[in-house]
């Protein structure tokens, strides 16, 4: 078969870099066949189901190296309902195939986070030829040593963090920054680390409070008049993390605090009386252009892409190992979380530096 016809999709949350991934994909396959077909498949998933597209032209891939969120558009159709028809009775999957043979495609392309690698992984069973690339500035995709997006996101969270500490010690004040993470928690890592952080939260190590305010009362004895908290969002006490899933569920739907960082800095504010204050970088961590080391990933991701899609091997996706680009199966990949382990050696380095992660 001669590749003639191509798709390319973009799901889930939008990121720095789906745009430049996009274009080392559309490169090269028109560097090694100027009139192959690319279709741009609009908002995701949706736009496969219900028949949304527009034909693409290589002159749509110029100028968008640098172009943050995704020229596609994308929406969120979890993978967990995939299997239910919608509102109208239609077969999302059914539908999602007749589509694909009716474009007459040779390849799909998906850029995607977890639970966009679950549908894809679906789609490859039913007989699809899937290529996919790891998009989420989590950086929590099994099979890679990272994703785009996820250090473009880094650079925003540990400016943030930057920012925060000239008016932390002004002000003498702690501060807690929160930072995008519900699950894994290598942005907050990686961005309290690059910014300074005394005390990191992460959803894989449940906090003891008590221990954190250990950690800023020793600072204080220090005659340190500041301290800086960065916060996953998806930060857990100890207590928390015995609860199930439903129960946890209720008690945060029941809870006054809109988010883990304001109940963190009101126990704090009890048990110590000093000043805290909140800071939420919140969707500006997803936003803007893609940092050189991004723009160079995708575009590596990108033509590995292209390259397998020539060769016509379908049911991969690309990802990075020891700084190589390798394609690395689907059904490995889809399903499974890459978690901050806490025995890992950045935890331990962290830890020598007088970091605290609330455990002790």
């Amino acid at each position: 078969m001669n590749i003639k016809r191509v798709a390319l999709l973009t799901s889930g949350g939008d990121c720095q870099s789906l745009n430049a991934t996009m274009r080392g994909v559309a490169k090269t396959l028109y560097h090694a066949n100027p009139k192959i077909e690319i279709l741009g498949i609009l908002d995701g998933y949706k736009g496969l189901i219900y028949g949304n597209y527009r034909k693409m032209e290589s002159r749509d891939f110029s100028g968008i190296l640098t172009l943050g969120g995704t020229i596609l558009g994308t929406s969120r159709q979890p993978f967990k309902k995939m299997r239910t028809p919608d509102e109208n009775g239609l077969d999302k999957v059914k539908a999602m195939k007749e589509n694909y043979k009716k474009w007459k495609l040779d390849c799909l392309v998906i850029l995607g986070g977890n639970g966009t690698h679950k549908t894809a992984n679906l789609l490859r069973e039913e007989g699809c030829n899937v290529v996919t690339l790891p998009k989420t500035i989590d950086n929590d995709i099994w099979g890679t040593d990272i994703t785009f997006g996820f250090q473009s996101a880094v650079n925003i969270a540990t400016n943030a963090i930057d920012c925060i500490h000239t008016t932390a010690a002004s002000h003498s004040r702690v501060f807690i920054v929160e930072v995008m993470g519900h699950k894994v928690g290598w942005l907050t890592l990686y961005a309290g680390i690059s910014g300074g952080a005394d005390i990191i939260l992460l959803p894989e190590i449940p906090y003891d409070i008590d221990a954190i305010v250990k950690a800023l009362k020793r600072r204080e004895e220090e005659g340190k008049n500041f301290s800086i908290l960065a916060v996953a969002e998806g930060a857990i006490s100890k207590e928390d993390a015995k609860l199930s899933k439903s129960e946890l569920k209720k008690k945060w739907k029941e809870s006054l605090y809109p988010s883990i960082s304001y109940q963190i800095g009101n126990e704090i504010q009890e048990r110590m009386g000093t000043e805290v204050r909140i800071t939420v970088p919140g969707h500006t961590q997803r936003g803007g252009e893609p940092c050189p080391y991004d723009r160079v990933l995708s575009s590596r991701l990108g033509a590995a892409a292209g390259q397998l899609i020539l060769k016509e091997k379908f049911g991969y996706m690309v990802g990075v190992q020891n700084n190589e680009v390798v394609p690395v199966p689907l059904e490995e990949v889809a399903g499974k979380l890459k978690m901050v382990n806490p025995e890992d050696s950045i935890i331990q380095e962290a830890k020598a530096l007088g970091i605290s992660f609330g455990d002790k």
